[in-house]
């Protein structure tokens, strides 16, 4: 199982660096399923949310000052979104820290096992559905398309070119398919090699929005 490949992402429990400006958040890559199938828990976010609405993320959100790092904000959203207990999965690693559409906003990934078969209850008022994933999904390269993201004339105009992989009705893309992508060719070699827009086009995106 990838969890056995995780050496390059040493667990570490960081806290937000008060001279960053950035929002700090966090967010739980919880694996689970047979050695030969793994799966990955994801949610769709409510449609009626003013951010991502209905968008496939990880569990997750902003630190909050009750954390006491950013490892806690991962669990603790977890708890909040989908009903997860703490003591339910097992903290392996801890990948590094980027940033999705809004520039301002600074994501750390912590990646955990479930500890045994897991019980989880959706908060209606975040969360649309919770779904399980496999990880072979996301290794064939011909399972991965584009779509286009129209700028407005004020902004220069033109598209903005995301990668996504369809798995059922569930588009997935952005942050959360970076993350799987880069946990998948770092611990197994994947060779997943997607095309993403560059950062000056992101912010072009995230100040229209």
């Amino acid at each position: 199982m990838i969890a056995n490949h995780l050496h390059k992402f040493p667990l570490k429990r960081p806290k937000p660096d008060p001279k960053n400006t950035h929002i700090a958040a966090a967010v739980l890559v919880v694996l689970h399923g047979q050695d030969d199938d793994p799966q990955v828990i994801l949610t769709q976010r409510a449609f009626h949310l003013k951010s991502h609405a209905g968008e496939v993320a990880f569990p997750g959100g902003m630190w909050d000052q009750i954390d006491e790092d950013l490892m806690q904000t991962a669990l603790r959203e977890a708890q909040e979104e989908i009903g997860l207990a703490a003591d339910s999965v097992t903290l392996l690693a801890t990948m590094p820290t980027s940033s999705p559409r809004r520039r301002d906003i600074s994501v750390t990934p912590f990646v955990a096992v479930a500890n045994s078969m897991l019980e989880l209850n959706p908060d209606d008022g975040e969360i649309e559905a919770i779904f399980n994933a496999p990880l072979k999904a996301f290794m064939h390269l011909d399972h991965y398309e584009y779509f286009d993201m129209q700028l407005g004339a004020e902004y220069g105009g033109g598209v903005i070119r995301f990668p996504f992989l369809m798995y059922k009705n569930y588009k997935i893309w952005g942050f959360t398919l970076n993350v799987l992508t880069d946990l998948l060719n770092a611990t197994l070699g994947a060779g997943i090699d997607l095309e993403y827009p560059s950062h000056e086009k992101l912010e072009k995106l995230t100040k229209e929005a």
